[in-house]
């Protein structure tokens, strides 16, 4: 939004802005934010920065914590949703350190950035563009306990098929069958004008909406699309669009949730997320005589997402409930391989697509649990070693399929390699297979260390925890 501190400053003064708040990502793709008074924002506070507990944040242990997050002036914007006039920026972390300051390199932002600027130093192309689609619930009711003695949850769509006999409040009908919403309409698609008013205040925030549409599940499951941007830029607005859509949902008495797997039996929410490559502004991904007007480089790059998918699903699904999603019959992704408007197959590619600049293709598999400046640093990477090493996916046995990997005989499916089944799974394949990550010091190898801990903490918890299922299925034995 501002190139300098002068331009920042007039905005301030001229629109009566009472508060600067400084939104930073932490390691788990969480946001922190801290405010201060307008008056109090300044020139130093774009140099020193605004001192924080790093530790809290997950990036640094307790006896060297002290850090500093300094303000990105570009991605300044009005929140929209506070009662006092306010103006938030997103804050890149610093390590403290003489004469000067300098970036700390787990910082999400920082390495999506690193990323892009490997890309552009291998002199593959020096842009890519993505577009992910963000898949979301919006429920009327949630509530979740995990007691010593209590345990379980319990969820409420008033437009859900399982209200149909609902007498306790009034009730007028039209609900959504099961796995029966996809692009239905009112008066059964209860939450269109939420949608809308969704998307118009991600449109004043500068995040371009393709379309928006009700998705397959039928209590409350949504879909909203994006135009492409950079690799950085998507993922400033991948956050920014969950933002939205969760305060959006709490200002109208709702609660969204970005979790892939919140229902049995439901179809799960994925951040399906489309790419293409340009070099000198012109797309390198489109050959007209290649495999589904594919180039050399777009198959290459496929190939080396293929080929590193299951260190690649540790960024990109990195929650326990990930794993529940990735399950036949509900059309996400369980095998490795790419095809051509094949929603079975992990990367499909949009028969639709058909011009130069618009040809490209989409990763199926990563979910809105995901930190996206690591997801899609990782995705980046991933197909860069690809292209580096001129990885043919078809070599590699990993297509293409232009078949339904659905319905596959037994035989066939042993075959097929398959997606990691468990976060463990996914943490395991990372361990060993991270090489192509620390290209350029994209990721630098502390950082993986510190995640594969983190997520492993998430994991035992996970596996201690008794559920009402091991209840139903072992109390009587």
């Amino acid at each position: 939004m501002f190139k300098t501190y002068e331009e920042a400053r007039k905005f301030i003064d001229d629109n009566d802005i009472e508060m600067i708040d400084f939104m930073t990502i932490d390691i788990d793709g969480r946001w922190r934010h801290l405010t201060v008074p307008a008056d109090r924002f300044d020139e130093d506070t774009l140099k020193n920065g605004i001192g924080f507990d790093g530790s809290n944040y997950g990036f640094a242990p307790v006896e060297k914590s002290d850090m500093v997050f300094v303000p990105d002036l570009t991605s300044a914007s009005l929140d929209q949703f506070m009662e006092i006039p306010t103006l938030s920026m997103i804050g890149d972390v610093f390590v403290i350190d003489r004469p000067h300051n300098r970036h700390f390199d787990q910082d999400p932002r920082n390495v999506s950035k690193h990323a892009e600027e490997y890309m552009r130093s291998t002199g593959i192309a020096d842009e890519i563009k993505i577009g992910p689609e963000f898949e979301f619930h919006v429920f009327n009711h949630v509530s979740y306990c995990t007691d010593p003695n209590k345990c379980g949850f319990e969820i409420d769509s008033y437009q859900a098929e399982w209200n149909k006999g609902n007498t306790e409040r009034e009730n007028l009908g039209y609900k959504m069958n099961h796995k029966a919403g996809y692009h239905m309409a009112p008066p059964q698609d209860v939450l269109y004008d939420f949608r809308s008013r969704a998307c118009m205040r991600m449109e004043k925030q500068g995040i371009k909406v393709k379309y928006h549409h009700h998705e397959v599940g039928g209590p409350g499951q949504l879909e909203i699309e994006v135009e492409f941007g950079g690799l950085t830029e998507m993922a400033d607005k991948t956050m920014m669009t969950k933002y939205i859509i969760k305060n959006q949902a709490i200002e109208e008495g709702l609660s969204a949730t970005f979790m892939p797997k919140p229902i049995y039996d439901e179809a799960g929410n994925g951040l399906h997320v489309h790419m293409h490559m340009f070099k000198n502004g012109e797309p390198i991904f489109y050959d007209e005589n290649g495999y589904s007007q594919l180039s050399k480089e777009a198959l290459y790059f496929i190939g080396g997402l293929l080929r590193h998918i299951g260190a690649v699903c540790a960024f990109t699904n990195p929650s326990t409930n990930s794993f529940k999603r990735l399950v036949p019959g509900y059309e996400a992704p369980v095998t490795v391989g790419f095809a051509t408007a094949n929603r079975s197959s992990v990367i499909r590619i949009p028969a639709y697509a058909k011009d130069p600049d618009k040809k490209r293709f989409e990763l199926r598999n990563p979910d809105g649990t995901c930190n996206p400046y690591y997801a899609y640093a990782a995705i980046l990477m991933a197909g860069l070693d690809g292209i580096k090493n001129k990885i043919d996916p078809v070599a590699d046995g990993n297509g293409p399929y232009d078949i339904n990997l659905y319905n596959l005989s037994d035989e066939e499916k042993k075959k097929i390699k398959g997606l990691p089944k468990s976060l463990g799974s996914a943490l395991k394949a990372l361990e060993r297979d991270h090489e192509f990550l620390t290209q350029g010091g994209v990721f630098p190898e502390k950082l993986i260390e510190l995640w594969i801990k983190k997520r492993r903490e998430d994991l035992r918890r996970h596996i201690e925890m008794p559920t009402p299922v091991d209840f139903d299925m072992y109390y009587d034995l």
